[in-house]
């Protein structure tokens, strides 16, 4: 073997396909192994090989597990599962075997080679080393050398890239199809699915753009990378890279609310002294939020202030319209009570702001100005009012009809 150029290819295929040496020479002494097999083992061996890449020594092993009588099927059970008169063991019960000269090893058999192993343990038989391998077995070795890598690769990338969840990633898309879009984010593609895309944004090839990984999973093709550009993080991943106060613990994001493609409401605490959350978060001149706004097409963010008052919170998370007063009722409710002029801002298009302050602070929001709930007030005491009069006038109607019903009773008792 030539050392040199083995340790070139080695270090190519590690740079290339980012996979550590130690499992490229593991993936080869698996292909010698399925080699050594193919032309000089039996059907059913279990053959290792071990390669020293500083000599190029190759080593082989048949691999026997060991059993005893209690764990193999014996020829009356055997036949009775030919019969189908018994199933084979399954679930809790211990699973017998159908020994297999090449695969299992006898106890007592066993500790002739190798006197302290034990029932259950695998005994390595060294076999007599070859160096030459025939047309199919080096086709063999080349298909399982093939495969390995492929399948380190994969390993290797679902790890990547399942350590990264709950991160942003930036990407070049790929393909768009009618239900999906498909960006290349570096050793993989992710899949940014129908629900997660945002309905205002427009997606094209070649377009540059950033993706918070929701999901990886582990399928046979690899590892699928799930993307999403609604998911509300996203709006917090895009601060923490733009606002260095974040990701040094002097600011802390405590909630966000977001309505993809629409608009966001975030609310920020500040944990150092001397640091305005609010300002950190826009930036100078609003350098930092312009740069969020941007990558998110155009999409509207209010920052606000978190508070331990509730009463403080709601008001704030109502932002941009000035709320009076906010009075916590029963049941996870809030009134706030608005100007005139701000009430349609405080309550937003559709019912927008108010929803979005609703999820941002986990309470329930009324949202009323300061007239109509005088004019509630108003009515409320005229009813009051309506309703004491017509108690008294039904008082009435019934002293009166009591006094008549008396009166005619004391002429029926005078005509008798």
């Amino acid at each position: 073997m030539d050392l040199k150029n083995f340790a070139s290819a080695i270090a190519q295929i590690s740079q290339e396909r980012g996979i550590p040496d130690k499992d490229i020479i593991e993936s080869i002494e698996a292909a010698i192994a399925a080699a050594y097999k193919k032309d000089y083992g039996a059907k059913g061996q279990i053959i290792k090989a071990s390669l020293d890449p500083k000599s190029g020594q190759l080593s082989f092993w048949q691999i026997k597990h060991v059993v005893d009588k209690s764990m193999i099927y014996s020829e009356k059970e055997l036949e009775e599962l030919k019969e189908g008169k018994i199933k084979e063991t399954e679930g809790e019960v211990p699973k017998k075997i159908r020994f297999n000269s090449e695969r299992n090893i006898m106890l007592d058999e066993a500790k002739k080679i190798e006197p302290k192993i034990e029932v259950g343990q695998d005994l390595e038989i060294v076999l007599e080393p070859k160096k030459d391998f025939g047309r199919i077995a080096a086709q063999t070795a080349k298909q399982v050398v093939l495969q390995k890598i492929r399948e380190t690769e994969k390993k290797i990338i679902f790890e990547e890239y399942k350590s990264k969840e709950g991160q942003i990633v930036s990407g070049i898309i790929q393909r768009v199809e009618p239900r999906n879009i498909f960006i290349d984010i570096g050793k993989t593609l992710g899949i940014l699915p129908k629900e997660e895309q945002v309905t205002q944004e427009f997606y094209r090839s070649g377009q540059r753009i950033k993706a918070y990984i929701l999901k990886v999973e582990e399928s046979s093709r690899g590892a699928i990378v799930v993307l999403s550009r609604a998911y509300p993080k996203l709006v917090s991943k895009l601060f923490e890279l733009e606002v260095p106060e974040i990701s040094a613990g002097q600011i802390e994001i405590k909630s966000i609310a977001r309505e993809a493609g629409f608009r966001s409401k975030i609310a920020v605490q500040s944990l150092a002294e001397g640091i305005d959350a609010i300002g950190s978060m826009i930036g100078q001149r609003g350098t930092r939020v312009l740069a969020v706004i941007n990558e998110l097409g155009g999409e509207k963010i209010d920052i606000i202030e978190y508070s331990d008052d509730p009463e403080k919170y709601i008001a704030n998370s109502l932002a941009p319209a000035k709320v009076l007063e906010v009075k916590i009722m029963s049941k996870n409710t809030a009134l706030a009570t608005a100007p005139e002029d701000q009430l349609s801002l405080a309550i937003g298009k559709d019912g927008q702001n108010v929803r979005l302050a609703a999820k941002l602070t986990g309470w329930k929001i009324d949202v009323r100005s300061k007239e109509s709930q005088e004019e509630e007030k108003k009515e409320a005491v005229e009813e009051k009012k309506a309703e004491k009069k017509a108690e008294k006038k039904e008082k009435v109607k019934k002293k009166t009809k009591k006094e008549t019903k008396k009166s005619k009773k004391t002429k029926e008792k005078v005509k008798s």
